[in-house]
């Protein structure tokens, strides 16, 4: 089979704009009610994705009273929408720098043995002060020891997925022996930041491990991923910029040993659609003209680890010396130096204008047209070594959500580049990812 493409929906709130939570086309359930959820999690069923996808903040927004923007618990929440699907992946975001290694292997392993093999965990590392202050400590660790937590407690996880051999269990009722006691070893882990005896209290899962996801984009986080990712979020704002980006986490992953083929990358895509490309563009102007740019204010704010931005007008043109230098920022590093190269390559932009930009959805690649022209783009990146897929993030649920279905994906299919049903039935195999072998384990004999 040629090279298929592969595409996520990412789930936030009422759409992924600023002013989408109460723009008149937008749904008016609660977004704390499951069935919400569950809804838009059966139509991109319907619709092949490959997976949907949920953030998560440790933390409520500076906004949130005046714009809803809090989220459900992730892991709680793709175990219920687990139960409403059949094929369709589900990943959520989970903190290693604030969740127990053990907790969390076991989490993601009950999910994906709940959903039959759909479970993905979204790795992150925490960076935002308020964060820090509700889990008892002053200040977030920086970016260098996040990952270096990281690495450990990632490793913690994976050997506690590993604990058991896929012949473990025998659930012999003759004989009295449910699993052999020989193909389950502790992990006995005793590295610089988390220690753990093990093994985990549940067999391994129908996926070998869940599938690992990771969005960092700073060079740590690029390291990171090429050394354990399998699926990569990422955001660019031109396609010149994602093929960069793919071409040197591409290499990295060689590099470190690794198929580059099964790391796959998929740039975040934010597309407002509409039978003609001036609807288009209509619609997107007046969600952009209903945000509040105050919110935004405070957003690109906590990009910059807090920086204080309250002094900016609105409508001059901006310098580089006014924000931070990337270099220094803890924070979202990667998101920064996004707005240090609009700003370069854009002279003139005002923050009114920069604030427009980043609020439909937040440093994304955003684009306005019809389903055909919405294609074409997804092809083109595709192709010319800029993405694997994409993670689509629509701007208003649920009407870009079916229109991205309703239009996008036929001519996709019509032009061979996306599935026309499901072939597999966990994620791995929608991705086309290997199953992994568990490194304990050789020939039938524990690993020494």
């Amino acid at each position: 089979m040629s090279r298929q493409i592969h595409l996520n929906l990412f789930v936030q709130s009422r759409g992924h704009h600023e002013a989408a939570w109460n723009h008149p086309a937008a749904a008016s359930d609660s977004i704390t009610d499951v069935r919400y959820y569950q809804k838009i999690a059966q139509r991109a069923e319907e619709g092949l994705f490959d997976s949907l996808f949920f953030a998560d903040q440790l933390a409520m927004s500076d906004d949130a009273a005046r714009s809803g923007r809090i989220w459900l618990e992730p892991i709680t929440l793709i175990s219920a929408l687990s139960m409403v699907t059949t094929r369709i992946g589900l990943v959520a975001t989970a903190s290693s720098s604030y969740t127990e290694p053990f907790n969390l292997a076991r989490q993601f392993s009950s999910i994906d043995h709940i959903s039959g093999g759909r479970a993905a965990w979204n790795i992150v590392t925490s960076w935002l002060k308020p964060v820090a202050r509700n889990f008892g400590q002053g200040e977030a660790a920086s970016l260098a020891d996040r990952y270096a937590m990281a690495e450990d407690y990632v490793q913690v996880v994976k050997d506690l997925w590993d604990s058991w051999a896929d012949d473990a269990i025998i659930d012999d009722r003759e004989g009295g022996i449910w699993a052999r006691a020989e193909r389950i070893r502790a992990i006995d882990h005793a590295g610089p930041y988390y220690s753990c005896a093990g093994p985990l209290n549940l067999p391994r899962s129908p996926q070998g491990r869940p599938v690992m996801v990771q969005a960092g984009a700073s060079d740590a986080g690029r390291g990171f991923a090429a050394r354990h990712a399998e699926v990569v979020f990422t955001a660019h704002l031109a396609k010149a910029r994602a093929q960069e980006f793919y071409g040197d986490l591409k290499a990295r992953v060689a590099a470190a040993g690794r198929d580059p083929a099964h790391v796959l990358i998929l740039p975040g895509i934010n597309p407002t659609i509409a039978s003609t490309e001036s609807e288009a563009k209509r619609l997107q102007g007046e969600l952009n003209d209903s945000a509040d740019p105050e919110a935004g204010r405070r957003t690109l704010s906590s990009r910059f680890g807090g920086a204080d931005f309250s002094h900016l007008p609105l409508d001059r043109a901006l310098r580089p010396e006014d924000f931070p230098d990337p270099a220094s920022v803890d924070a979202s590093r990667s998101r920064a130096e996004m707005v240090h190269d609009i700003i370069r390559r854009e002279p003139g932009m005002t923050l009114r204008q920069l604030l427009s930009r980043l609020a439909n959805a937040r440093g994304h690649f955003t684009l306005a047209g019809t389903p055909e022209q919405i294609a074409d783009v997804i092809e083109d990146w595709f192709k010319d070594g800029a993405a694997d897929g994409f993670n689509v993030m629509p701007p208003l649920f649920p009407g870009m959500l079916d229109a991205f279905i309703d239009g996008v994906i036929p001519i996709l299919q019509k032009r061979g580049l996306f599935r026309t049903a499901y072939t597999g039935a966990t994620l791995r195999e929608h991705y086309g990812l290997e199953r992994p072998t568990g490194r304990f384990w050789e020939q039938g004999q524990a690993a020494e």
